[in-house]
């Protein structure tokens, strides 16, 4: 059995969409452990005062639309009055202990493939500065409410070595956590990451989140970004919200793991690689970005 818990305030300004997206972003630590959900129960902040009632309803409804997708059942929840709102999920998930996936398993060698692309932290903060495009926006909602259920299945069926999905702490945030658990370091090729559209303006612009640029500020102690400039290293650093999955597998698996995932239909792209542990920035592993 395998527990997560997670919510966040408003992302976009839809209720409905909100409420898909918090859903399928509580679902995610779930899957990138190779679980398949079961039951969920909800955690909503309201203001009572401040809301209609019937704007949570639409939040509630986006919930269990992306819940009855993956299968899961709602079990209920608890509701309490907050003058910030805030929905979420706590999960409960099964996985045979032969699948069990964590972030502490990566091994020198292995190729790290990620399944979503990155930059709905700065497309987020460009919806509430109100200068995202209706294209931005529909293509961030519809990545941010997609299941990583796929990815799962695919580590399943060729299975990985370790595995972490991408939110708050960005691509290489989440990914310093995984060399620090493995004992390892990492590679990335800044050219071979996904980018949403419109995200690479975006940063150049400085329309940067604030938790992309302390995400930036603590990753760059053990990163080597060479050459790398600005924008880019705010983009590999980005906040994300309901994120695809960064996995670690043997690079011989490389083509079989990227044929899973279509199948699953999912779009995984190969970023870089594990390394062997290199301690010359300090304790946590070293990431160099190319």
């Amino acid at each position: 059995m395998v527990q997560t818990v997670d919510f966040f305030t408003p992302i976009v300004d839809e209720a409905y969409d909100w409420g898909r997206i918090a859903a399928a972003n509580a679902l995610s630590d779930v899957y990138a452990m190779g679980g398949r959900p079961i039951t969920a129960l909800q955690v909503v902040g309201w203001p009572r005062d401040g809301l209609p009632f019937s704007t949570l309803a639409d939040v509630l409804e986006g919930g269990a639309s992306i819940l009855e997708i993956a299968g899961c059942a709602l079990a209920g929840g608890h509701t309490v009055d907050d003058p910030e709102p805030k929905y979420g999920l706590a999960v409960t998930g099964l996985v045979h202990p032969d699948d069990l996936v964590t972030n502490a398993g990566a091994q020198p060698g292995d190729v790290l493939v990620l399944t979503k692309p990155i930059g709905t932290g700065l497309i987020a903060t460009a919806i509430k500065r109100g200068t995202a495009t209706p294209e931005q926006r529909d293509e961030a909602v519809a990545t941010m409410a997609a299941l990583n259920a796929g990815a799962a299945a695919a580590m399943r069926r060729v299975g990985a070595n370790a595995a972490t999905d991408v939110t708050g702490f960005g691509l290489l945030g989440h990914l310093s956590e995984m060399i620090r658990a493995s004992s390892a370091s990492a590679e990335i090729d800044s050219a071979a990451v996904p980018l949403l559209p419109g995200a690479k303006d975006l940063a150049a612009a400085s329309v940067v989140p604030g938790g992309t640029k302390r995400n930036l500020a603590s990753v760059a102690r053990s990163t080597d970004f060479g050459t790398l400039d600005e924008t880019m290293q705010l983009l590999l650093a980005d906040a994300q919200t309901s994120g695809g999955l960064l996995v670690a597998v043997d690079a011989p698996l490389e083509k079989a793991f990227l044929q899973a995932l279509v199948d699953e239909g999912v779009d995984g792209v190969t970023v870089g690689r594990i390394t062997e542990r290199d301690f010359s920035h300090g304790p946590s592993g070293r990431i160099v970005v190319r």
